[in-house]
């Protein structure tokens, strides 16, 4: 299937959510594909993210819209180092594969 484009839901308080913007920015721009930012929509997280063992949902989350309007969640926050800070170049990676197994 055709991506058509990525989405990120993340909120202007979660401080990961910039790391999340950052991938998905990379991306876009590389693969040419558009970006959708979502703040704070947990009716669509409810719906197509990923949930807690309580039905809860984190951010950010990084999806992929596909032809036909069917969506594909990708990655609940950034991959982190082994230092424990974010992996931009691993998370640009993932997104990177995920678009390509597409």
């Amino acid at each position: 299937m055709k991506v058509e484009g990525i989405i990120v839901v993340t909120a202007d308080w979660e401080k990961a959510g910039q790391y999340a913007l950052k991938v998905c920015e990379a991306v876009s721009k590389a693969q040419n594909i558009p970006i959708e930012i979502k703040k704070e929509d947990y009716d669509f997280l409810i719906t197509h993210g990923e949930k807690d063992e309580f039905g809860g949902v984190d951010m950010p989350q990084i999806f992929l819209e596909l032809e036909g309007g069917a969506v594909k969640h990708v990655m609940t926050r950034i991959p982190d180092k082994s230092n424990g800070m974010p992996d931009i170049e691993m998370g640009i990676k993932k997104l990177t594969e995920a678009i390509a197994s597409q």
